[in-house]
């Protein structure tokens, strides 16, 4: 039987949310909403998913909340701020260092989000028993066949950008997404609107152009698909435009005018920078073997790409860096035994040695 609630208890869960460290909280019906899912198969029919073939398999349960779980009836949004306290882009093109993306530069986001989901769940399930109401949960983020920015958009978190990110007039773009879906009706709220207005900022940004239009991204030219999701050789058309980004990309949520808001939001302090991902070394990431990747990175979002594919990543911007101190370590990973690392020490060698 399904029961409308009020809005006393989304306000109760909305400051429960908060308790726990959620920047941003809204609520969205759990149907199939036919523009979101047709902008979907949109996408994933021209290919712009890349190697990501998750996406394209599962695409029945991303159409909509009730494909994945037909009981649900409402969607809890959520966000969680990891605005950063510096400029991001401060070691745009630092000879030693490498740039690692804001958002895996603290504890696995994947952990932290999750807890705090399973922790709201539990309160509301409880909540609702004092009241006899049976209240079915399911927490989900990033790892499930879920949409969560455009349905953080349908429950009012904000709008997605011309970045196709979530942008709140609170929080900014900086925010950890995850859902809750439950079998409570709950009265959905406004959806987001959209005030990028003319705006492009994110567009003239991009360093390899990702965005085909506004609204929309090509992931197999994005700089975050390329050093986290794409495996082996890196196309050289991109290897130039990467920089020294060594994992992921924020300049496009570094150059959004709403950020400037996003530093006033509740920070989850699990995502404070580690020391030593602020600024690496681009010398001390391209002695790394295994072993010692796994123990750096260990607790961190970095970890699933492996070894190899993050010293690949390492050596572009090696290559880049016109920084002859790196050629001696260079030439040693030419004879690496992964061919994605051998072959970007090979690019990388013959671009510093041109200097």
């Amino acid at each position: 039987m399904k029961i409308t609630l009020n809005s006393t208890l989304k306000g109760e869960i909305a400051a429960q949310a908060s308790a726990l460290g959620f920047a941003a909280c809204g609520f969205a019906s759990a149907g199939e909403d036919p523009l979101r899912a047709a902008r979907l198969e949109e996408w994933l029919g021209e290919g712009m998913h890349g190697t990501m073939d998750w996406m394209e398999s599962r695409q029945h349960h991303r159409r909509s909340p009730q494909g994945l779980w037909p009981e649900a009836q409402s969607v809890i949004a959520l966000g969680m701020s990891y605005a950063p306290a510096y400029d991001p882009l401060a070691l745009e093109g630092d000879s030693e260092r490498a740039r690692i993306s804001v958002y895996a530069q603290g504890a696995d986001y994947h952990d932290v989000v999750k807890k705090a989901l399973k922790h709201l769940a539990r309160w509301i399930v409880e909540r609702c028993a004092k009241d006899g109401i049976e209240a079915g949960v399911k927490v989900f983020v990033d790892t499930a066949p879920v949409m969560e920015k455009p349905l953080g958009e349908a429950a009012g978190l904000g709008w997605q950008g011309k970045h196709t990110n979530i942008v709140s007039r609170v929080a900014g773009s900086w925010l950890f997404l995850g859902a809750i879906y439950t079998t409570l009706d709950l009265e959905p709220d406004a959806p987001g609107r959209n005030r990028c207005g003319s705006c492009d900022a994110c567009q003239r940004v991009c360093p390899t152009d990702a965005f085909p239009a506004p609204y929309r991204l090509d992931a197999r030219r994005c700089v975050s698909y390329l050093t986290i999701e794409h495996k082996g050789p890196v196309d050289e058309e991109f290897r130039a435009a990467l920089g020294n980004r060594i994992y992921g990309c924020d300049d496009c949520l570094a150059a959004c005018p709403w950020n400037k808001f996003a530093a006033q939001v509740q920070r989850n302090r699990a995502f404070l920078p580690r020391a030593e991902l602020v600024a690496p070394r681009l010398q001390d990431l391209l002695a790394l073997d295994d072993a010692g990747f796994r123990r750096l990175f260990s607790g961190s979002p970095i970890k699933r790409i492996g070894r190899d594919r993050f010293v690949r990543n390492c050596l572009y911007a090696a290559g880049n860096s016109g920084n002859l101190a790196l050629v001696g370590q260079v030439r040693a990973l030419c004879a690496d035994p992964d061919e994605g690392v051998a072959d970007a020490a090979v690019w990388a060698l013959k671009r510093l040695e041109e200097k």
